[in-house]
């Protein structure tokens, strides 16, 4: 039997018990390889009490037997976290818990107990304080291999890709590289080949509007044209660079699958304006995958039993599409 996933019920104080509880009830809607959960089984009681959900759970340890997964009940990896209401303000009191979380997570992938990784939202500003970072630069660090991780978000029809990620947008032009691009895209183009079987199409996106700047050496001249021409010697298929503001037009003889940006937000935004909850993502460049819904905490809808599970669904699906 496959082994299972891990799924780090993430942010106590956020949507994250209420989709996973609303994908245990629908589990059997959708293929999917065996799952358990991360976090506090004492929390996740109240919140299933509070949200109305006859959810009954099983506590799991590192010793599990994958066929022991394979019932009624939710399987639980029990980390000890404990607040007076079901859902409070968020707040520093549950990084602990998250971090331990994770910890237990990535030990079980050393040990190859689990096939792979899935997290759901966590405040990211709660938890990095003031560092800018996410999941994808956190994981990286902790796995030893910073500087490689690659984000990738992630439908079956189209993805996109941010060169760099979580940083200030006056820091996107100092920290761009031709080699960055270059071990980007190719980490990416790599993916789809070995594990989607398939040659994907890029189209590589300029940094300034309408790829136009009254500098002398601008971004695109300087290093958009010259990573791209050695991806094209390398046989990649990539077309830039492309004026951002028209890229998410296309006609029917050139459709990419992969979007890359120079920045977070060049790429996301219309990405999740186009897909909304049917993305997941992706970090690549890992020993594992890391996979997690492209959505956040929901804190405003919190406890109000109206999250959509759709992202975590297609995370979990995800799995399934590897060769």
């Amino acid at each position: 039997m496959n082994k299972p996933i891990a799924i780090i019920a993430g942010e106590p104080n956020s949507i994250s018990s209420e989709i996973i509880f609303k994908i245990w009830k629908s589990r059997k809607k959708y293929k999917h390889k065996p799952f358990f959960i991360i976090g506090s089984i004492s929390l996740l009681k109240q919140q299933s009490k509070k949200l109305k959900y006859n959810i009954k759970i099983k506590k799991i340890n590192q010793h599990f037997d994958v066929k022991f997964l394979k019932t009624n009940l939710l399987p639980v990896y029990d980390i000890k976290y404990q607040q007076k209401k079901p859902f409070e303000k968020i707040s520093k009191k549950s990084n602990n818990y998250i971090f331990k979380s994770f910890d237990v997570a990535l030990k079980l992938l050393k040990i190859k107990k689990i096939d792979g990784l899935i997290n759901c939202p966590v405040s990211k500003e709660t938890l990095f304080k003031n560092k800018s970072q996410g999941i994808t630069e956190f994981i990286s660090k902790k796995t030893k291999v910073k500087g490689n991780e690659v984000m990738l978000i992630f439908n079956k029809k189209l993805a996109v890709s941010p060169i760099t990620t979580h940083i200030p947008l006056n820091k996107v032009s100092e920290s761009l590289s031709k080699n960055r691009i270059i071990n980007n895209i190719n980490t990416i183009n790599n993916f789809y080949k070995k594990k989607l079987n398939m040659l994907p199409k890029f189209f590589v996106l300029g940094l300034n509007p309408h790829n136009f700047s009254s500098l002398k050496n601008p971004e695109e001249k300087k290093i958009i044209l010259p990573a791209l021409k050695v991806l094209k010697k390398n046989k990649v298929k990539v077309t830039g660079p492309v004026s951002p503001d028209t890229s998410f037009i296309f006609n029917n003889k050139n459709i990419p699958h992969v979007i890359v940006g120079m920045y977070h937000d060049q790429v996301l935004t219309p990405f999740k304006t186009l897909f909304k909850f049917n993305a997941i993502n992706i970090t690549l460049g890992l020993p594992f995958f890391r996979v997690s819904p492209d959505h956040g905490v929901g804190e405003n809808i919190m406890g109000r039993n109206i999250a959509n599970p759709q992202s975590l669904i297609e995370s979990i699906k995800f799995f399934n599409l590897l060769k």
